[in-house]
């Protein structure tokens, strides 16, 4: 899909949410990133082939009340 360089990474890669910003819609939480994956802002994915990634929330504040 890209036609810039450096290419983006593809949709197989972890680092797929690097790729750059096609549209972006704050109002409704999402953004179509130049190699098809919808991005969302609870940080979940939706992939080009329907293909669901649930949000990857890791919280800090069990490790900041151990402290």
């Amino acid at each position: 899909m890209c036609t810039h360089w450096p290419p983006c990474p593809p949709v197989s890669s972890p680092d797929r949410d690097a790729a750059r910003i096609v549209a972006t819609f704050p109002e409704q939480g999402w953004s179509l990133l130049c190699n098809g994956v919808i991005a969302f802002d609870d940080l979940g994915d939706l992939l080009p082939d329907g293909t669901a990634i649930p949000p990857a929330h890791q919280s800090r504040l069990p490790a900041l009340a151990a402290a």
